[in-house]
């Protein structure tokens, strides 16, 4: 009886943790909802279409905030690498394609920003990657001057950070 109740203790406890750990995967438009989006854009929204998904190189979860009336942008994407996947490559991919070329400190352990033309992107454009570990955070927003942009961004990837 002893074997029994140990098996089904070990099986009680790999249950719980694998509820736990599906419950601390991070949802950005769970942190970043449609009010939130609107108080950073400044404007209505439309509601997004979020995704949360697992695959073979890690946890993924993406969210677009668009506005009602054309113009403005929230990009929110979350990646968590899997054992073997390196967060830090991804970005090192971005920076190839992209230019970036601002490094921002105190946050996360390598944030690099980039805005406007220069990297392709329009000129109200503003990108920020952040590593945290084995993850990569992108906040995008679009339709702001660059100055608030960066300020939001920042913001809005400390929130989104907290709860790695």
């Amino acid at each position: 009886m002893s074997i029994l109740r140990s098996v089904g203790s070990v099986l009680a406890a790999f249950v719980a943790s694998a509820a736990l750990a599906a419950e601390a995967r991070i949802e950005v438009a769970r942190i970043v909802d449609q009010a939130a989006a609107e108080a950073i854009l400044g404007v209505p929204v439309k509601p997004s279409t979020p995704v949360n998904v697992e695959g073979k190189d890690g946890y993924y979860s993406k969210c677009n905030y668009y506005s009602v009336a054309p113009g403005k942008l929230l990009i929110l994407r979350f990646y968590q690498a899997a054992a073997g996947f390196d967060v830090k490559t991804e970005l090192d991919q971005v920076r190839a394609t992209s230019g970036l070329s601002k490094t921002i400190s105190g946050l996360g352990d390598r944030a690099e920003m980039e805005a406007g033309a220069a990297s392709g992107f329009s000129n109200d454009v503003t990108m920020l990657y952040v590593i945290k570990g084995n993850a990569l955070l992108t906040v995008g927003l679009r339709g702001l001057d660059e100055e608030a942009a960066g300020a939001k961004a920042k913001s809005i990837a400390q929130k989104i950070l907290e709860r790695l």
